[in-house]
């Protein structure tokens, strides 16, 4: 595993346009979030940074998908290098984690390079207008570190977004594994 921190793009980037499958076939597009603050978050099944937070951010999703806001995952690992993070283990994860928000498949990669996403987990809030609020860090917990997961940091941006309000612009990177690119060459 190489740690690996988020990019950090800047505040107020569009919402990159996305239209992917969940593991069932469902397509999810981006336009299904119009009018309402969306929360992207990068994750797969095996990175232990994302294990160390997932019950926790199941949790957070369901509160907040409560008070309108829109909640989408994203794993853009390569999946045939990676089998633990195909679209059947994602299947299995997202029942097992009590997901309740769509848990898509980026097979393309395409969707993380747009967003530039860097590792897993790797979180984008954006606001009702799509524009970017957030980046950053769920809590500073680490796998390994005595810090609880609070989700500390996010719900405070998601707070801050919900009330119409533009989050503290002190935001710290995640960190975590790094995106499994697919051996083209090309990653970023």
């Amino acid at each position: 595993m190489a740690k690996t921190a988020s990019r950090m793009i800047d505040l107020g980037s569009a919402l990159p346009d996305f239209r992917l499958a969940d593991p069932q076939g469902e397509i999810i597009d981006s336009e299904d979030f119009l009018g309402r603050p969306l929360l992207v978050a990068f994750i797969c099944n095996h990175c232990p940074f994302v294990k160390h937070i997932a019950d926790a951010f199941a949790e957070l999703a369901r509160e907040y998908r409560a008070k309108g806001l829109g909640v989408v995952a994203i794993n853009s690992n390569d999946s045939h290098a990676y089998p633990d993070d195909d679209p059947e283990s994602m299947r299995e994860e997202a029942r097992a984690r009590g997901y309740d928000f769509p848990y898509l498949v980026d097979d393309t990669q395409a969707v993380a390079r747009a967003f530039q996403a860097a590792c897993t987990p790797d979180f984008f809030l954006f606001d009702a207008d799509h524009r970017l609020a957030y980046r950053g860090q769920f809590d500073a917990s680490r796998p390994g570190q005595e810090t609880p997961v609070s989700g500390a940091d996010l719900r405070a941006a998601i707070e801050a977004v919900l009330a119409g309000e533009a989050p503290s612009p002190d935001q710290r990177p995640s960190l975590g594994c790094n995106i499994k690119w697919k051996a083209n060459g090309d990653t970023p």
